[in-house]
């Protein structure tokens, strides 16, 4: 008996493949309006997130447009969807995948070093917070000083392999999948509430506590992946 070889290909894009062949049916959109992403996660039996991920592998394909507030529509012609296709592989991956193993991986960090962080490093994290709150009101994006604060943590390590890693993770917010998702849903209040999470996460390491210093880091990218992803608010 042959074993039928795993897919491979990343969940969204099989989403993605489902919902063209869809969109394709008649009487799927409603005056171009595609149902709403509850509706399509049921139907497909999958996560909402996907479903998400997946509509926005379309809009960056130009087959539709996201339209906040209002919903998705069909807004392109096969031929201008042939012009706009980019191969797969340089979309990205799946944000909730990258999310979830930063969850992994920098919560074990944050909890690793807390209990032995030195003031010196402690003292540069405390900076690099500091300009992160001056940027935010000056309602600039910090995303350097953001990336810089995650591996300043890795740094404390000593490990060269984690401070890649978590550097490497962070990086993936730059995909043309990430960066679509956080357009549509990072603003000003979204990185406040980051910065709120930043504090927490830097006032454990300062206390030397491992286990808020982990508990810290993990619920800031737990908001993070909600704030791009509401599981409970968006219908």
């Amino acid at each position: 008996m042959a074993i039928k070889p795993a897919e491979t290909r990343r969940l969204y894009l099989q989403i993605a493949d489902k919902l063209r062949a869809l969109m394709e049916q008649p009487g799927f959109t409603q005056n171009g309006r595609l149902p709403s992403e509850r509706v399509l996660a049921e139907q497909l039996g999958v996560s909402r997130p996907s479903v998400r991920e997946a509509l926005v592998a379309l809009e960056l394909e130009g087959r539709v447009e996201i339209r906040m507030g209002s919903g998705v529509y069909a807004c392109a012609t096969p031929s201008a969807v042939r012009d706009a296709a980019r191969p797969e592989a340089e979309l990205g991956e799946s944000l909730v995948d990258i999310m979830g193993a930063r969850v992994v991986i920098e919560g074990a960090v944050a909890a690793s070093v807390a209990p032995f962080a030195k003031p010196k490093a402690l003292k540069a994290l405390r900076t690099l917070y500091d300009k992160m709150v001056r940027e935010v009101e000056a309602g600039q994006q910090p995303t350097a000083l953001d990336r810089a604060f995650h591996v300043a943590i890795a740094q404390m390590t000593g490990n060269d392999l984690l401070e890649r890693a978590v550097g490497s993770l962070f990086d993936e917010r730059h995909s043309p999948l990430s960066a679509k998702l956080r357009d549509h849903f990072e603003n000003e209040t979204t990185w406040q509430a980051a910065l709120d999470e930043h504090k927490e996460i830097l006032e454990a390491l300062e206390a030397h506590d491992a286990i808020q210093a982990q508990a810290a880091m993990q619920r800031h990218l737990k908001a993070s992946l909600d704030r791009v992803m509401p599981l409970r608010k968006q219908n």
